[in-house]
């Protein structure tokens, strides 16, 4: 069983460029940048384990992931997380479809990866904000926390998919938040 382990945190255009000088400062490694097409399923098995599956789109790679949360006691969200590269995404979907899930949400976001010490930190625009998180044991989060001055920084404790419910557009039977609508 492998567990996700993050904390994410909402913040401003002026709080992003600090961040970014701050990790440029720190010697952090720029990993990539990426466009992601994150869509979401569910079935009735999956809501009543509070269970997500998705698929991410990328222009190198797709990934199909089953996400779980599990409840902590801290300021950070832990998750069951499985996650594996598909080489074929249609067929992925296909294969969901006929399992008897079907697509509720879909949100785009651009995505900038760095590596700073023993944590990933990430940097995402969507079509309703900006945000941050920082991935990896609980100690580390909050040690980037702190050499990132970040600890004021607002945190966000809904996912993604919970905020595309709230801010995104009906599209037939789906919720979309999609920078082109």
């Amino acid at each position: 069983m492998s567990f996700e382990i993050e904390k994410k945190y909402r913040f401003t255009q002026a709080d992003r460029e600090r961040i970014i000088e701050a990790l440029d400062d720190l010697g952090a490694e720029f990993v990539r940048r990426e466009f992601e097409e994150n869509i979401i399923f569910s079935g009735s098995a999956l809501a009543e384990a509070g269970a997500i599956v998705r698929i991410r789109k990328t222009e190198q790679r797709a990934l199909l992931t089953y996400k779980r949360r599990v409840e902590s006691e801290f300021d950070v969200k832990k998750q069951i997380e499985y996650e594996v590269e598909v080489s074929d995404a249609a067929a992925v979907e296909s294969i969901l479809h006929e399992l008897g899930l079907r697509p509720r949400l879909v949100y785009e976001k651009y995505r900038d990866t760095w590596k700073l010490r023993s944590v990933e930190v990430v940097l995402d625009e969507l079509p309703f904000g900006l945000f941050m998180e920082i991935e990896g044991s609980i100690t580390g989060i909050k040690e980037a926390e702190i050499l990132l001055e970040a600890e004021d920084l607002d945190p966000e404790h809904e996912t993604y998919p919970l905020l595309t419910g709230r801010f995104g557009k009906k599209v037939g039977d789906v919720i979309e938040a999609r920078f082109t609508q």
